[in-house]
């Protein structure tokens, strides 16, 4: 994949597998997560023209790949973003796992690489490592799974992995693998994504931010004769009117408490990654500030780890916003809200017409009585487009 001042852009939904509701800390709202409602958001994404969806990872979610394996026979051209984890899947076997699912997908997959910032999570899952030591583990893991999927066999010595003469016997359908996908903030992050990945994620940080970080993994990236894509993360709040955007963020959190928000940022500040610190940064644990840009709000972030900012306005604002960010070179944007279920139905309905889309969006032969129409009136004739 090459960098690009692309004038179309990829727009991602996300797939809600460690849960879903109406507001955010509470039960209050709180929507079961199972199979059928997962299937029901995957089709959602794949009749209203995302690109793909996102699953998340860890110990907080239903397991990626076999939640991308179930869903990905029911839709056609949605792809799945599904993640790799060094040091918890031995390289050989993410590298079967990965040919297997694109070709059972038809080419569908993207991979998104995860080290993981969580220690005590990491301990869970049997990783002593250091953040450094990781970010080693990744860059050795990169080095003998990328080769594989080129159809090399493989021997490798390297501080923390070793193979002999490991191969991928069944090619998969995508040239050399389906694209890396990468996200990270730390000094070593950045390496990782300069020297090895396809598309450089951010999480949803101010314009100024964003650019700023850009620049380095660009230039990083330029210094080894290579050039990314790039991507951000960020859920959004979009409706008719800016005033009932802002009413829906406030009641998204109405229910959130001083305790439940420390009992989360305690968490958060556990973790060893830079990414989540310049998240929890934005709002510092408190509801008085939460507005920190024009139409950006950090609100999720209060009880949320990861993607803790979302885009709030009317159509109009939140595709400029976007636009903001695409001038920077961003192509892919994964985005989210809740209800997982009707927000991707609004953002297709509301932003999406205004937004310059790639991927999925050929104009479909429609059948009677799919519309864009409404209802009937009357029981005797279709509304018109005023």
């Amino acid at each position: 994949m090459s960098e690009r001042q692309a004038q179309n852009i990829n727009v991602f939904w996300f797939l809600p597998t460690h849960g879903d509701g109406r507001y955010l800390g509470t039960t209050e709202g709180g929507r079961a997560v199972d199979l059928p409602y997962l299937q029901q958001v995957a089709l959602a994404a794949d009749n209203l023209g995302y690109y793909g969806v996102l699953i998340p990872t860890g110990k907080s979610c239903e397991d990626s790949w076999l939640v991308a394996a179930a869903l990905a026979p029911l839709t056609k051209r949605l792809r799945y973003l599904v993640a790799v984890r060094p040091g918890l899947q031995p390289p050989s076997l993410a590298a079967r796992m990965a040919a297997t699912l694109d070709r059972l997908s038809e080419g569908r997959l993207l991979i998104n690489v995860v080290t993981g910032g969580d220690p005590i999570e990491n301990k869970g899952d049997g990783i002593f490592l250091s953040h450094a030591e990781r970010y080693q583990v990744t860059r050795e893991f990169l080095e003998v799974y990328s080769r594989l999927l080129k159809g090399e066999k493989v021997d490798f010595q390297g501080d923390y992995l070793r193979v002999e003469g490991a191969e991928v016997l069944f090619p998969p359908v995508q040239e050399n693998g389906p694209p890396l996908f990468f996200g990270g903030s730390s000094e070593e992050a950045l390496e990782v994504a300069a020297s090895q990945i396809d598309t450089y994620l951010t999480w949803g940080e101010p314009v100024e931010q964003v650019a700023e970080k850009m620049a380095v993994v660009r230039r990083r990236a330029q210094e080894r004769g290579r050039t990314l894509d790039y991507g951000i993360r960020l859920h959004v709040i979009v409706r008719e009117t800016e005033e009932e955007a802002w009413a829906a963020a406030d009641k998204l959190i109405a229910h959130l408490d001083d305790d439940t928000i420390a009992a989360a940022q305690k968490i958060f500040s556990r973790m060893d990654s830079t990414g989540q610190a310049r998240m929890s940064a934005l709002h510092g644990g408190s509801k008085d500030s939460l507005r920190i840009a024009p139409n950006l709000w950090a609100g999720v972030g209060l009880v949320r780890g990861g993607a803790g900012t979302a885009l709030v306005g009317n159509p109009q604002q939140v595709a400029e916003r976007i636009r903001e960010y695409q001038a920077l070179g961003i192509t892919n944007f994964i985005f989210s809200g809740y209800p997982h279920l009707e927000e991707a139905h609004r953002f297709a309905e509301l932003a999406m017409p205004l937004l310059p889309l790639a991927g999925n969006v050929e104009k479909r032969q429609r059948t009677v009585n799919t519309g864009p129409f409404g209802e009937t009136i009357g029981g005797d004739r279709r509304p018109v487009k005023k």
